[in-house]
């Protein structure tokens, strides 16, 4: 009998991204100009494995056993686009001295309240331990300046579909009053839900001072 011919799965979308810079404050930021994706959450949500995740390498973002390792602010080009993601420092960390939690904390205050390039958020969450003090504090800030935020439930893997999916409808109930909010579930373990996150921001890393038109009147002779 002839053998069936095997289909070979496609490659996982990702994003081809190179380092720019850390900044520790916002006037060592890059120039302000061109659309950013800025990655937030929590010390223990995965924030790093996500980015390795989507960028397809384990060296975009140092992943520690230690959380609340990233300090700076991290900003890398994203190949095909004008835009940047921004890998932000994680919260919430207790351990870290409180000097250095102040320092972390007004970079980031700065950064989201100054950053005109700013189009976008990746909330990440532990899928087990969502909306937490910290998370909420973020949602409230977003609102009122109309940006668009993607809550990433990250750690799926570590529930079954059953309780994902309540967890999913629960957080969705939760900000459902926020209309600029989109909530997903996520693996960077397996990868589930890359897809729906490449597409999510290529849509916000679209340049739309790019397809502006542009006059080609000249002047008469």
């Amino acid at each position: 009998m002839p053998e069936r011919a095997q289909t070979r799965q496609a490659d996982p979308p990702r994003l081809d991204v190179s380092f720019i810079k850390s900044a520790a404050r916002l006037d060592q930021c890059p120039p302000d100009e061109g659309p950013e994706v800025a990655f937030a959450g929590r010390s223990n949500a995965g924030k790093s494995s996500v980015l390795n995740r989507l960028t397809g390498s384990r060296r975009t973002a140092k992943v520690s056993k230690q959380p609340g390792r990233t300090q700076l602010l991290n900003f890398f080009a994203v190949q095909g686009t004008s835009g940047r993601l921004v890998d932000l420092p994680g919260y919430g960390y207790a351990k870290a001295e409180r000097s250095a939690q102040a320092s972390w904390q007004q970079s980031v205050n700065d950064y989201l309240s100054h950053r005109e390039s700013l189009a976008g958020m990746v909330l990440v969450m532990d899928i087990r331990h969502p909306l937490q003090p910290f998370d909420e504090e973020l949602i409230q800030w977003a609102h009122p300046s109309e940006l668009p935020v993607l809550i990433l439930l990250n750690k799926a893997d570590k529930l079954k579909r059953g309780a994902q999916g309540k967890v999913l409808s629960a957080v969705r109930r939760s900000v459902k009053a926020y209309p600029l909010i989109q909530v997903q579930t996520f693996s960077a373990q397996t990868g589930q839900g890359v897809t729906e996150l490449v597409a999510t921001l290529k849509s916000w890393l679209k340049d739309e001072t790019a397809n502006e038109p542009t006059s080609t009147t000249e002047k008469a002779g």
